[in-house]
């Protein structure tokens, strides 16, 4: 039984709190987050005890750490977690800073305790299925990956004043699973970007439309195009192209109960409407496959470095996006 301590009670927290105590090998003891009656109220809802510090969060008795706290505070809890000797999950992205990152490794990479990076789009069944096919070449050898991602609405002016821009924030998901999907490190990025739905963006230097193309030292090419507003729902689909053949992970809908009538020709059942629902089992998965490796000891499947590569590709893409330039992006070393 792996006992947790949540940092973080927001709506990413409330829901890893949710997802953990309904793991069978798993216990929510603490939770912590500076509104304290935020952490009450899911200490109580799920038979926990809320703490009143941070340390008071990682004192005895813990195993392990769920970090959902706002992406400022990740490097400092993380540090605080591996000094304390827990196991530590964090949700993406590790920080908004290439340099934070890599200090943060630096200050943790000899404490033996393994680190689990948030991105739970690997562990969806259909991307999953995506992926282990690629792997087994049965659609020959791999030559253009394509990634859909576009949100059903734009998120409020004061969440994207503070997020790390739509790379950083919104696309590093996307990154990721391209590289979980791609095998191989991408080497060169191009990305284009603009303002398409929310005007007030251009005034603090974001986009809410963007298009990046990446190629790896095979050839391989990787296309994802994203968007912060999807009128019809939320869009997340992957398609893998080869030499033999294609495979796709489609669009979740809500049932798949078609209707034909006057007004509707088999219309499919509304998309599912945000991250939560339509990766609600993802997210259960990944948390199982974290507290099997905090259990048994092995390397967790999403690492810090999975993390590191992933922000450089987004730092590549803010490169790309403010000089209408190809960017190289670095080969992977020993460190972040």
């Amino acid at each position: 039984m792996i006992r947790f301590a949540l940092l973080g009670a927001g709506r990413i927290g409330s829901m890893h709190a949710r997802n953990i105590a309904a793991c069978p090998d798993a216990r929510l003891v603490r939770v912590y987050d500076p509104v304290a009656n935020a952490a009450r109220a899911v200490a109580v809802r799920h038979g926990a005890n809320a703490a009143a510090t941070v340390a008071a969060a990682l004192s005895a008795g813990i195993d392990a750490v769920l970090i959902a706290s706002s992406t400022d505070t990740h490097v400092d809890l993380i540090v605080a977690a591996a000094q304390a000797g827990k196991a530590v999950f964090c949700e993406k992205p590790i920080d908004l800073s290439l340099q934070r990152v890599e200090e943060c490794w630096r200050q943790v990479r000899n404490r033996g305790v393994p680190i689990q990076i948030g991105f739970n789009r690997r562990y969806d069944a259909s991307h999953r299925g995506v992926r282990e096919r690629v792997a087994a070449g049965e659609i020959g050898d791999l030559h253009q990956v394509i990634i859909t991602s576009r949100d059903p609405e734009p998120p409020p002016l004061s969440y994207v004043r503070v997020s790390g821009g739509l790379f950083r924030d919104m696309m590093i998901h996307d990154f990721d699973l391209a590289r979980f999907v791609l095998g191989e490190e991408p080497v060169s990025l191009t990305a284009v970007g603009s303002v398409r739905i929310t005007p007030e963006l251009s005034e603090i230097g974001d986009i809410d439309t963007a298009m990046v193309l990446m190629t790896t030292a095979s050839g391989t090419q990787c296309h994802i195009n994203c968007s912060r507003q999807a009128v019809y729902g939320y869009d997340q689909r992957l398609e893998a192209h080869g030499s033999a053949g294609m495979v796709c992970s489609a669009n979740h809908h809500e049932h798949q109960a078609r209707l034909f009538s006057a007004a509707s020709a088999g219309a499919p059942a509304p998309l599912q409407s945000f991250f939560i629902d339509r990766y609600a089992a993802a997210y259960q998965a990944q948390l199982a496959d974290f507290v099997a490796a905090v259990a048994t000891g092995r390397q967790t499947s999403v690492t810090f470095q999975d993390g590191h590569r992933a922000l450089i590709l987004a730092e590549a893409a803010n490169h790309s996006l403010a000089t209408g330039t190809t960017i190289p992006v670095p080969p992977p070393t020993d460190r972040p």
